[in-house]
């Protein structure tokens, strides 16, 4: 029954999620993409206290790996996709959530997955978000566009996050490991472009997690 209902809210939070993303998609379409990309990386909160089933688990990210790529191909969710096709960044945003599920339910220890996804939604979301708003030093990496406060935003999110989550797995000097794994993710999120980091830096962040415990 537990599972039941953490699928039943995961859906409604999705679907509200892409609900409201259509009234910020009014501020630009990058806005209503960083909405989505933010705060889609909460339906793991959501999944780490309903969900204990690794088949149920992989329900959404396989339905959504799907959609995402057929929402792609057409533009179906507008709403999610830059108007040039610039990268493979939704469909591994599915993929990722996929991975660290079975990983992580295999592992019997979901809370594993829960710095690699919200890092990969708040820290490279919001780095996206500050990066523009706040005047700074750009580099380029490939085709992509990256600036020093974007960078920093990261790096700080990242270390909040990993080093809170690994205090809550009781993981010892989880304070140094902690910023290891920041320094990692904003690497990644640094040097992948076309929509990898969505891939790279949520899978590295939950594995650098897992041997640290």
């Amino acid at each position: 029954m537990k599972n039941l209902v953490g699928i039943i809210i995961s859906s409604v939070y999705i679907v509200l999620i892409l609900v409201l993303s259509k009234l910020i998609a009014k501020k630009g379409e990058e806005a209503s993409r960083k909405f989505i990309h933010i705060l889609l990386s909460n339906v793991w909160i959501i999944y780490y206290f309903f969900i204990d089933s690794l088949a149920v688990a992989c329900i959404l990210p396989i339905a959504f790996t799907i959609i995402n790529t057929i929402s792609y191909k057409f533009k179906i969710l507008k709403t999610m996709e830059r108007e040039k096709n610039d990268g493979f960044g939704t469909i591994y945003y599915a993929i990722s959530i996929l991975i660290i599920t079975v990983f992580t339910y295999l592992q019997k220890n979901p809370m594993l997955g829960m710095s690699g996804m919200l890092i990969m939604g708040y820290g490279d979301g919001m780095a996206a978000v500050v990066g523009k708003k706040i005047k700074s030093k750009e580099y380029e990496v490939g085709n992509a566009v990256k600036t020093i406060a974007g960078s920093i935003t990261m790096f700080v999110i990242s270390f909040f996050i990993s080093s809170l989550v690994l205090n809550l797995l009781a993981v010892e000097y989880f304070f140094f490991k902690g910023l290891v794994i920041a320094l990692v993710a904003t690497a990644l999120e640094a040097i992948s472009i076309k929509g990898l980091d969505n891939i790279t830096v949520p899978i590295v962040v939950t594995v650098l997690t897992y041997l640290c415990i």
